[in-house]
């Protein structure tokens, strides 16, 4: 049995709302190319999904009157009826604006996602990562935040209708993860975690303690708002106290998790202040719950992300690094400091609109303190408590 296996659908690439948008393709390419310089990331690891994702799978989220709209809004020049009706499904933004091809780019990442999903459950492999993946912002009849389809919550749809596993969902994102939780609000088998910035200054604006499920779900949902100008240590205290706890009681069959890596204090769409430390460390937790309660079964997605250079490239490669236990994480666990290949940094020096980092984590001398850390600290233990105080 392969113990990693990298999943990457060549189509995802296309998934671009235009060369101004914040969310670019280019960060998956930065990435890729990151762990072949590093001598991480071999073709015989990669897999690539036969086939994009259909209507019928598609539909275990999506209504099927939005996916339609979808699919029209993708054409080349939609009709002026579809044009006016885009607004009705979250398509009009700034956001989250249609562009040619998008029915076939989102449902491209909606299959490498599945995909990822079936190889651990099938058995093929322990561990999958689906770099792509992690539009958790799209609901069942619109788009949102830069998704148009929640290639995380078909995921565990499918995960649950074709194995009836517990799933545990755990987002690191520094935006809430409102689509997936919502989705899954009255399912007591699926256990949505997310830990973001609070949504009282960020969107979506919600993932609040009180958000805890409905009905038979209810306790089943668990929110970590983090204060504004949170740092590595706040942060990673409230982290692996709760999500240690939850996963404890929940028991999962399978672990999915997204991994944004927009609470960087580089990232330009939000107000935390944290640094590449919570990258190496969220991921070795994550494999550590995983082979603790779910026999190693673990799919993990990307997300947001908008530093494209400096931080995407790094805080993704570590997700890898760490599920296939390559030597590059013991040694910044052993707590070395470890160059980035030559041969990336001279390639990509020259188109990065800053200076690229020369190690995998970050010189903290470089990211200034917060004169109210303290203050902070206390507030976001306070929170993480009321999270997890009814386990």
């Amino acid at each position: 049995m392969t113990n990693a296996i990298f999943v990457h659908h060549s189509d995802s690439t296309r998934y671009q709302f235009g060369e101004q948008h914040p969310f670019s393709p280019i960060r998956m390419t930065l990435t890729i190319d990151l762990l072949k310089a590093a001598g991480a990331l071999r073709d015989d690891q990669i897999a690539s999904p036969s086939t994009t994702a259909d209507q019928a799978l598609l539909s275990l989220v999506h209504r099927e009157d939005y996916i339609s709209a979808v699919e029209r809004l993708s054409l080349d020049k939609p009709t002026v009826e579809d044009t006016a009706a885009a607004g009705r499904y979250g398509l009009d933004t700034e956001d989250t604006p249609f562009f040619p091809g998008m029915h076939d780019a989102a449902a491209a990442i909606a299959a490498g996602s599945v995909h990822a999903a079936e190889l651990v459950m099938s058995g093929a492999a322990t561990h999958a990562y689906h770099m792509a993946g992690g539009l958790h912002h799209a609901f069942p009849d619109r788009g949102s935040g830069f998704c148009v389809y929640n290639d995380a919550a078909v995921a565990i749809q499918y995960i649950r209708q074709h194995y009836g596993a517990r799933v545990l969902y755990i987002d690191t994102d520094v935006h809430h993860g409102d689509g997936v939780q919502w989705s899954f609000y009255n399912e007591p088998e699926v256990c949505t975690y997310s830990i973001h910035e609070t949504g009282k200054f960020l969107f979506p604006g919600t993932g609040f303690v009180h958000e805890r499920g409905a009905d038979a779900g209810f306790g089943a949902c668990f929110n970590v708002p983090m204060e504004p100008y949170t740092e590595d240590d706040s942060w990673l205290e409230s982290f692996r106290s709760s999500i240690t706890k939850i996963a404890e009681v929940f028991k999962p069959d399978i672990i999915v998790s997204q991994h944004g890596c927009d609470a960087h204090a580089y990232d330009p769409l939000s107000h935390i202040h944290c640094s590449m430390r919570i990258y190496q460390e969220m991921p070795v937790i994550i494999h550590e719950l995983a082979h603790k309660h779910s026999e190693g079964r673990w799919v993990a997605l990307g997300g947001g992300g908008y530093d494209w250079w400096r931080v995407v490239p790094r805080a993704w490669s570590l997700v890898w690094l760490t599920m296939s236990e390559h030597p590059i994480v013991q040694k910044l666990n052993n707590g070395e400091d470890v160059p980035l290949p030559e041969t990336w940094l001279d390639k990509w020096s020259g188109a990065s609109p800053t200076p690229l980092p020369d190690c995998w984590l970050d010189d903290r001398s470089q990211v200034l303190p917060i004169p109210r850390r303290a203050e902070i600290e206390v507030k976001n233990r306070l929170t993480t408590a009321i999270a997890v105080q009814d386990l």
